[in-house]
């Protein structure tokens, strides 16, 4: 997969020649709507012969829009993004810097300053998918196209409970912990990356050394509680439980931490980049009222946890990272 980044004005030579199927959002999550609208679109590229395209951007369009009091926190960084665009068969994705100047274009001059220039025989888009400070819409965009390209709508995805399968949706469940049923909507399980650093190495004290990951601060992290992982270091993946919190058994009340136990691991891995692949919650976080009855319970955990991953099964549509 090529991917080409762009800025307003669009640079002409930056585009390849030839016509392509252009699939168009902002992505974030890469979950199973989104998926549904790529892989629609790599049908009618199959279809028709033409390259596999994806426009989205670098930074999500409402930080033009509005303020974010505690920061901007993704499902899916960039590079993530990039790296589910690939394992979907996209050809070509255009990364987009969003700014105010392009979200200052009519729906008018963005399809014909942008879009037309990324040679698009058919647009696919979600049926929410909007552009342009007015917010216009999918029924509006074949006017705009004028018979330049056709015009491709996914209509809605829903899940069990007929909610709109939505970022948003999955934002919240992360929020409250739930991140089995947030995996249920992404179509995969989701993932944050780190760095391994120095901790207090308490958790060794106790009989349950653990990996201390400092993660990139624009990705949503799940709530406070402990959960059942999948650990990605050096190209293996590992069981274990993680522990996202501040430490309040210890008086710790400061810096949001991951502390990931792995069962059967023993090796030193500071300054390795890792993946943590977050299953299932086993219970929220606990002030205990000594180190004896954190660590029975810590006992209990991986129990839990053992069982979870030992019965783990696949997700209907599971990408492989």
């Amino acid at each position: 997969m090529k991917v080409i980044t762009l800025e307003y004005p669009v640079d002409p030579a930056k585009i390849p020649t030839g016509q392509c199927v252009l699939a168009m959002g902002f992505f974030d999550g890469v979950h199973r709507g989104h998926q549904a609208v790529i892989m629609r679109a790599k049908q009618i590229a199959q279809q028709r012969n033409l390259p596999l395209t994806v426009l989205t951007y670098n930074q999500s369009p409402a930080i033009v829009f509005r303020q974010f009091k505690n920061g901007v926190h993704y499902l899916s960084t960039l590079d993530r993004k990039i790296d589910l665009m690939k394992q979907l068969g996209v050809t070509l994705l255009y990364v987009m810097s969003f700014t105010s100047h392009l979200a200052k274009l009519s729906p008018q001059k963005f399809i014909d300053e942008v879009i037309v220039n990324l040679h698009p025989a058919v647009t696919v888009a979600g049926f929410d998918h909007t552009y342009g400070p007015k917010n216009a819409g999918m029924a509006q965009l074949p006017e705009y196209a004028h018979g330049r390209f056709q015009v491709e709508v996914v209509e809605k995805l829903s899940d069990q409970d007929e909610d709109k399968v939505a970022s948003t949706k999955i934002r919240q469940l992360l929020d409250d912990g739930h991140v089995d049923q947030a995996n249920q909507l992404l179509g995969y399980r989701y993932c944050t990356t780190g760095t391994i650093v120095h901790g207090l190495a308490r958790g060794r004290t106790l009989g349950f050394p653990t990996a201390n990951v400092s993660w990139q601060v624009d990705q949503r992290i799940p709530a406070v509680g402990v959960y059942a992982v999948q650990f990605l270091v050096n190209h293996h993946w590992y069981n274990g439980m993680a522990s996202v919190g501040y430490n309040e058994t210890f008086g710790d009340h400061n810096q949001k931490t991951i502390e990931v136990y792995l069962f059967g691991f023993n090796d030193e891995i500071y300054g390795e980049q890792v993946t943590v692949r977050w299953v299932k919650e086993v219970r929220g976080q606990v002030k205990f009222q000594s180190t004896a009855e954190l660590v029975q319970q810590l006992k209990q955990d991986q129990i839990v946890c053992t069982q979870i991953l030992t019965n783990l099964k696949d997700l209907h549509n599971q990408l492989v990272h």
